[in-house]
């Protein structure tokens, strides 16, 4: 997932910034690609629905909104919490899910991708796409005719970030605008984009932490901050993790080799990243006992893993853990499943808002 960017070529999906309009939010028949596109007042109505539709899930009360739909996932990376939220919202909400796994269709492959949206989008009423590059999430919104949600690429996780900000609101009783959180490790990656720009668009106070070869690319931390001055939000990326956390609601992080990536880069990874790792002595230095802890998933916090393991074994100072310590992560800070449960929440909100 980290991103290697030529220094004078644009990132796809990067046109001017989209901020705030006066018009009523309609997400019908929308696409989301990143979070670029979207108003803050359209990614507030998505988290709110998200909220609505956990609690009725919760109480019995949920009703189907997507009777008859049929939603395609196209998934070029393996996935546990993505797939399983499509699959499961989607019938929660009495819609239809074909699973379309790496190798099993022609797309990309014997096919363009032009053409393969515009077959798809006759057959199905959405897309779901999971793979390395943006162009490809972008080209099948263009031709598909349907609603193209991205479920991953190497720029931008939206989804992700999305029941991101429905668990950090669940757990603080505070607007967006002054809610903090500082990500740390390596930010060059999709999380690290989509964070910065989650905070950017929702006038929050968001920081990154990371050396600078692993901060987020400069034409993201342009775009966000363009966006903060028109939101109020306050946006921070340095070196200096302490700076980074003072007083934070929330500490985020993510693994630091990614997937696709050779193993040969973890020496290098663990020698740059160590400072930046989540331990109890970073949570403390928050200097607020009530920051919680985030993480995507999957965290290799113990030696629960066979990567964990040779992990370790080689790296005795991860102690064990090595973006968050075992200790962190298992503590009562730790809202990592409930980040993971809302997933789901926020994919089935997104399903609904745009095909409902």
């Amino acid at each position: 997932m980290t991103i290697a960017h030529e220094p004078s070529a644009p990132m796809a999906g990067m046109p001017n910034p989209v901020v705030e309009s006066d018009s009523p939010v309609d997400l019908r028949g929308r696409s989301l690609l990143s979070l670029r596109h979207h108003t803050p007042a359209e990614i507030r109505e998505l988290i709110d629905l998200s909220a609505h539709l956990k609690a009725a899930k919760t109480d019995g009360t949920e009703q189907q909104r997507l009777t008859g739909k049929s939603i395609a996932l196209i998934f070029e990376k393996t996935s546990t919490r993505t797939r399983c939220a499509f699959e499961v919202a989607a019938a929660d909400q009495g819609a239809h899910t074909t699973f379309l796994k790496p190798g099993s269709s022609q797309i990309g492959h014997k096919e363009s991708i032009k053409d393969s949206a515009r077959v798809v989008g006759r057959m199905f009423d959405a897309i779901e796409y999971r793979g390395s590059d943006q162009v490809v999430v972008e080209e099948l919104a263009e031709y598909a005719g349907v609603p193209v949600y991205n479920g991953l690429t190497d720029d931008w996780h939206p989804t992700q970030v999305l029941a991101d900000a429905l668990t950090m609101s669940e757990h603080i009783d505070k607007p967006f605008s002054e809610i903090s959180y500082a990500y740390v490790g390596d930010a060059r990656n999709n999380t690290g984009h989509s964070l910065l720009l989650l905070g950017a668009k929702l006038g929050m106070d968001v920081r990154i932490a990371a050396p600078r070869q692993y901060q987020p690319a400069p034409e993201v931390q342009t775009l966000c901050r363009e966006i903060a001055e028109q939101t109020g939000a306050r946006v921070l990326v340095t070196d200096d993790m302490s700076e980074a956390l003072a007083g934070v609601d929330f500490v985020h992080t993510d693994v630091w080799v990614s997937m696709g990536e050779p193993d040969e880069v973890w020496d290098e990874r663990i020698a740059a990243l160590m400072p930046y790792q989540v331990n109890a002595t970073a949570m403390a230095a928050t200097g607020n006992p009530a920051t919680k802890f985030m993480h995507c998933l999957p965290a290799f916090h113990d030696t629960g893993t066979i990567v964990g393991q040779r992990l370790v074994a080689k790296h005795p100072e991860l102690a064990p853990g090595v973006e968050v310590t075992d200790e962190v992560f298992e503590s009562s800070a730790s809202i990592v499943f409930d980040q993971a449960e809302n997933r789901m929440h926020t994919i089935k909100a997104l399903m609904v808002a745009t095909l409902g």
